[in-house]
């Protein structure tokens, strides 16, 4: 397949409010443009099913990032949109209900042979902090539960204990509970929502103060680099959005375990892209949806992460 011939449509948010300096979706969108993709941009709730086809206003785009005008977009006009060679959902989370609904559309244009980044149900089965405990051998002690008593016998056990959400992301809403914290009955009354929701447990790793690594992977193989986030002074967590600071280092030999031990998973579900968070020796996320820090990565080690995607891509289409 000659790349000129390769059709591309990118769900994004609101292409205006897209950070220049740091999205990843751009840094893909300029990896598509070097092979003369053409390129559509898309919003999530222009899309629409119609007579069995799924429909959505779109518009071409152009991104360069050298100028103050950074983006150009065509016209807007109506395609199906079965006839893209790929579409990459980019929509950042949350994930709720409207982003279930759009990957119902999405996998009926998957199964009309339109190539989705990533595959809509894997998006929807592969929850990001649940995803991980597939593979407990990678993943510090945890445990998932709506039950206060569960939840407190925990923190009985290990002392120290971060408490997050299920479907929190950028650090947001994320507890450690000390030794001899006196607000755990608040803390798990806050995040359950009184009982009503389940939530996650784990001990807390030390080696968060050396950083919360994210690695990337493309199509089960690993960017030789990865984005240790590390918190601000006084911080707990190290994402970016809470204040953390990126520093690029080389994968160790217990990073590339973890690869291994994900890797033929995440290929057979059709998650192309994907990153994966580790604090230390254990994998604590594994981000579907929409991972970052392709930018960052780039900038300090002079990889091409939006290049070797879009090669990975052309090469699932060709077979």
């Amino acid at each position: 397949m000659q790349h000129r011939n390769i059709l591309v449509g990118f769900v994004l948010d609101p292409i205006s409010k897209l950070n220049t300096k740091k999205d990843s979706s751009l840094a893909m969108i300029l990896a598509a443009q070097a092979r003369d993709w053409k390129v559509y941009y898309i919003e999530q709730l222009a899309m629409s099913l119609s007579d069995g086809k799924i429909i959505a206003s779109v518009q071409t785009l152009e991104v360069n990032l050298d100028q103050e005008s950074w983006y150009v977009l065509g016209e807007s006009e109506d395609m199906d949109l079965a006839e893209l060679d790929a579409i990459f959902m980019r929509k950042d989370p949350p994930f709720d209900t409207n982003y279930i609904y759009s990957t119902y559309l999405l996998e009926r244009l998957e199964q009309q042979g339109v190539l989705i980044v990533n595959k809509p149900g894997s998006l929807r089965d592969c929850n990001e902090k649940l995803f991980a405990t597939n593979f407990p051998q990678c993943c510090p002690p945890l445990i998932v539960s709506a039950d206060q008593r569960r939840l407190k016998d925990f923190y009985q056990q290990y002392h120290d204990v971060i408490y997050k959400p299920l479907d929190g992301m950028g650090g947001s809403s994320i507890f450690r509970a000390r030794p001899q914290e006196h607000n755990l009955s608040v803390i798990l009354e806050t995040l359950t929502e009184h009982g009503s929701q389940p939530i996650m447990a784990q001990k807390y790793l030390p080696e968060i103060l050396s950083g919360d690594k994210r690695i990337l992977l493309i199509d089960g193989e690993p960017v030789p680099f990865c984005l240790a986030r590390v918190p601000a002074q006084g911080e707990t967590r190290g994402n970016l959005a809470a204040g953390g600071r990126g520093l690029v280092q080389e994968l160790t030999a217990r990073d590339r375990w973890i690869v291994e031990q994900v890797a033929d998973d995440l290929r057979e579900r059709g998650l192309i892209f994907v990153g994966l968070d580790v604090i230390g020796d254990y994998l604590t996320e594994i981000n579907v949806t929409s991972p970052t820090c392709i930018r960052e990565i780039d900038r300090e080690a002079g990889t091409d992460i939006g290049g070797l995607l879009m090669d990975a891509v052309a090469k699932r289409l060709k077979s």
